[in-house]
């Protein structure tokens, strides 16, 4: 890892909101995050606990932090956030900015394993392993208090991240996750291109199969979904999958999850119910 670029900073909510960049290791290009940092932290007072959020496919760094309505919440309970980019950019892959739901802003958070993805293409590891250290180092935050959440691609990320890294997370809560990527559209071209045709390949970035074999701590999850979503209509969300597979399993899941009439796919949604699931992971990531 190589030091960080300071792009802007802006006062917000009793702290600040930093726009940084960096040389990622894991893929092979310049990467960007946004930080929220509360003023204990800025000022070294305090180590304090931090968030990450995974947006979903089309998104950047900036989508959850300019419109998911979380920063006055998170001043109030002094937790930073940090919001990744969802994907590699300009790496020079032939058509990687061809299609909305492959390469530029479609990561899903695997490590990629087939050409011509698997040279750059390797976001889990860079969301696990390299981000979160560089975080630590950099800011005055507590590495023993880490939950995480997302949205669409990116609850599915936060999903896998935290079933495949037990103990690791305090709590992690997702918004209109892709819960069974094996079994859906969104799931099963991004497998084929990124990991291949080995479905046991996939199944390592699958929750809903995770979970079957989860063997660790106690583990809480907060899932909301909003039942006019049109993607779950069209099935590419699945939760169901993941609360029966949950609740099957003799795992130590501790699985809240909501069906919220009326709601859609969008930020309005995200909104709507931020300020609980900032209060759901202040609750645990304190205990």
């Amino acid at each position: 890892m190589t030091g960080l670029e300071l792009i802007s900073k802006n006062r917000c909510f009793d702290g600040e909101v930093r726009k940084y960049s960096h040389f990622s290791v894991s893929t092979k290009c310049n990467m960007t995050f946004n930080i929220y940092l509360p003023d204990v932290a800025l000022t070294n007072k305090e180590k304090v606990p931090v968030l990450f959020y995974l947006s979903g496919l089309t998104c950047n760094e900036d989508n959850m932090i300019t419109k998911g309505g979380a920063l006055p919440y998170l001043s109030r309970e002094r937790i930073a956030l940090v919001t990744p980019d969802t994907s590699p950019r300009a790496t020079g892959i032939d058509g990687e900015d061809d299609d909305w739901e492959l390469g530029t802003g479609a990561g899903f958070y695997v490590d990629a394993t087939q050409e011509p993805w698997s040279a750059h293409y390797k976001m889990y590891s860079y969301m696990q392993l390299e981000i979160q250290q560089l975080i630590f180092e950099s800011f005055s935050i507590d590495s023993s208090r880490v939950s995480i959440f997302g949205h669409s691609m990116g609850g599915h990320g936060a999903l896998v991240l935290s079933l495949r890294n037990p103990g690791y997370y305090k709590s992690v809560s997702a918004f209109a996750p892709i819960c069974h990527p094996s079994t859906s559209n969104w799931g099963q071209k991004q497998f084929t291109a990124y990991l291949g045709l080995n479905k046991d390949d996939w199944a390592e970035y699958d929750a809903s199969e995770l979970v079957k074999r989860y063997d660790g701590p106690a583990l809480p999850i907060l899932l909301d979904q909003g039942d006019c979503d049109q993607f779950y209509s069209s099935k590419q969300l699945q939760p169901s999958h993941f609360v029966i597979a949950t609740k099957s399993s003799n795992t130590a899941i501790e699985l809240e999850d909501r069906m919220q009439p009326g709601y859609d796919h969008s930020y309005w949604f995200i909104q709507t119910f931020m300020e609980e699931h900032i209060a759901f992971h202040a609750k645990h990531i304190r205990s």
